[in-house]
């Protein structure tokens, strides 16, 4: 099976580590993505989850070791190269949408093809389409406070999948949501996974909801310390 995401050592250092002055979040992660899996990495606040999840997407590219993505060593990158593959390999879901309020669902989702330059009939085809896909069809003229927590994160989720990436990485995407929206939007997230055969990578606290992943990567204290499958 193809890696979508690897992190290792390089030379002498302990795999992957990462700093903030004295401070280190991560202390020797090492883990490896397949393409079209669905995988949880979970740990405590703190733990370094969110750090390894800004690596993988590309966020912060200093740190010491190697991280690859779709084959390409990525701690090497320039900033402005980091952001063409980023924009083309990765597709973002948030646990606070990040969505912009002025912006109907469609021009929220069609950001993405906006910074590639993409027309704008060409863009708000493809985001219509893909509101369709999440179930938001008949909401891609409402802007964010006009609808539900759970129908924001849908248009998040479309707007991470409209530039058809390799790669979703979710930080969080049910916590801002009740028990039951929770369950639907993963359910969505595990279809789209199965339907369209993106990779996604969930970073969560809670492992009920990382027990619906194929695999949960746990880090504690900045080290990846079990890597299970689920059944």
């Amino acid at each position: 099976m193809n890696q979508i995401a690897r992190l290792k050592s390089m030379g002498p250092e302990p795999n992957v580590t990462k700093a903030y002055g004295e401070t280190s979040a991560l202390r020797g992660a090492s883990m490896r993505v397949f393409t079209g899996e669905f995988v949880a990495v979970i740990g405590n606040s703190g733990s370094g989850k969110s750090t390894l999840m800004n690596i993988l997407g590309m966020l912060d590219t200093d740190f010491h070791g190697s991280a690859s993505i779709d084959g390409v060593e990525i701690s090497s990158l320039s900033a402005i190269a980091a952001a063409k593959l980023r924009n083309k390999l990765i597709g973002f879901v948030f646990q606070s949408f990040h969505l912009l309020p002025r912006l109907t669902a469609w021009e929220n989702v069609a950001l993405p093809l906006f910074h590639r330059g993409t027309p704008r009939e060409v863009r708000k085809h493809r985001a219509v389409k893909m509101l369709e896909k999440v179930g938001l069809g008949d909401r891609v003229n409402h802007r964010p406070d006009h609808m539900s927590g759970g129908q924001r994160q849908r248009v998040a989720i479309a707007r991470a999948l409209v530039g058809e990436p390799r790669l979703i990485l979710a930080d969080e995407p049910t916590g801002n949501l009740d028990s039951g929206t929770g369950a639907q939007v993963m359910a969505l997230l595990r279809t789209l996974n199965r339907e369209l055969g993106v990779t996604v990578v969930m970073v969560t606290h809670d492992r009920e909801i990382a027990a619906q992943c194929d695999r949960s990567i746990e880090i504690r204290d900045g080290l990846v310390v079990s890597c299970e499958e689920n059944e």
